[in-house]
């Protein structure tokens, strides 16, 4: 399906989620799907840039006017491919609600301001969201970056005032191999770990009144050889969910395991902080326990977030979404940059 000149300002959002959805683009490999949303918005009289990210993989900026508002989501999804099918209620396959459509919904929304004389909003599309935010980081080097961003994650259509950060822990222990009939001869690697993660497991963690508790999870545990022979080396990777900045946390994990000794590392590979914004009137609001880009996306002025779909369906073999949440999603986002434009400038403007 090719749309026509300036269509996506007026048609179906559902129409544009089939299109995107049906090309793929896992992390690292956007280009295609990044070359069908510039085509799209320049034939409907956008001024895009790409900004290069990675080679193949570009970031979009479209704007009319610089903008005082920006609708921002990303293009790439997590693997594998789950191709496009539907039914009367549902659009299912991946990128369905994380978050082609919400792109989908992005561009309508921005489309019909342009109709209707707006051209203070802008739009911002990003690679590599789902694994490491790169293209995010490479945002903060583009400008003119407005007063205020709206990211898009599956919300289930209600306004996200608050998301919890995350903290990534590495910790690398390092053993001497030894038969374990023998234990004094060697050093378990693994022991070590595990006294460790004890230690850190124990540590009481912050909560926020409006984002609740910090939670930890060990996700990964690697090491050793054999059950007969002491482990020679171990790693687990951690992750906290955040409630406040990490620094006082760092400090604290890393005074819990120095008494372990020289042969524990402690590392932490990923910290991305949590985000509060103010509430606005009129809208129902809602804080997620996950983190996304908008907390890297802090150059470009106060952030929202807000999207149809929920989290709930993303990164499984059931994602889908509801047709009527992406029609609902268009009049909300015009709704929002309406809202957030007065706040930004708010000085009477002539009716177009």
């Amino acid at each position: 399906m090719r749309l026509a000149h300036g269509a996506h300002s007026c048609m179906d959002p559902v129409d544009l989620t089939r299109e995107l959805v049906a090309i793929p683009s896992p992390t690292g490999a956007e280009g295609t799907v990044v070359d069908r949303v510039e085509e799209i918005l320049i034939e409907a009289d956008w001024v895009v840039r790409r900004q290069p990210v990675a080679p193949g993989r570009d970031n979009l900026f479209a704007t009319l006017d610089p903008p005082l508002v920006v609708l921002s989501t990303h293009l790439d999804v997590v693997p594998p491919h789950l191709p496009l099918r539907e039914d009367e209620e549902w659009l299912h396959g991946r990128g369905t609600c994380d978050a082609k459509g919400i792109a989908a919904a992005m561009m309508v929304a921005a489309g019909h301001l342009q109709r209707a004389g707006e051209r203070r909003v802008g739009l911002l599309f990003l690679v590599g969201e789902e694994d490491g935010s790169q293209g995010a980081l490479a945002a903060a080097e583009l400008e003119p970056r407005g007063r205020f961003l709206v990211n898009g994650e599956p919300t289930e259509g209600r306004l996200s005032i608050g998301q919890k950060g995350a903290l990534r822990i590495l910790l690398e222990a390092e053993g001497v191999s030894a038969h374990s009939a023998h234990p004094e001869e060697g050093r378990s690697a693994i022991h070590l770990l595990l006294d460790a993660l004890e230690r850190i497991r124990a540590i009481p963690l912050p909560s926020d009144p409006l984002l609740g508790d910090s939670t930890l999870n060990v996700g990964l545990v690697e090491g050793g050889v054999a059950p007969n022979v002491l482990a020679p080396s171990a790693s687990a990777a951690l992750l906290v969910r955040t409630v406040e900045p990490s620094s006082r946390l760092r400090e604290v994990f890393a005074k819990a395991v120095a008494p372990l000794g020289p042969h524990l590392r402690l590392t932490f590979p990923l910290d991305i902080p949590a985000v509060q914004s103010a509430p606005l009137p009129g809208w129902d609001t809602v804080t997620v326990r996950y983190t996304s880009d908008l907390a890297l996306l802090a150059p470009w002025g106060a952030g929202y977030q807000l999207g149809p779909g929920t989290i709930r369906v993303a990164h499984t073999d059931g994602e889908r979404i509801r047709k009527s949440e992406l029609r609902e999603a268009v009049e909300s986002y015009v709704r929002l940059c309406r809202q957030l434009l007065e706040m930004a400038d708010p000085a009477p403007k002539a009716t177009p």
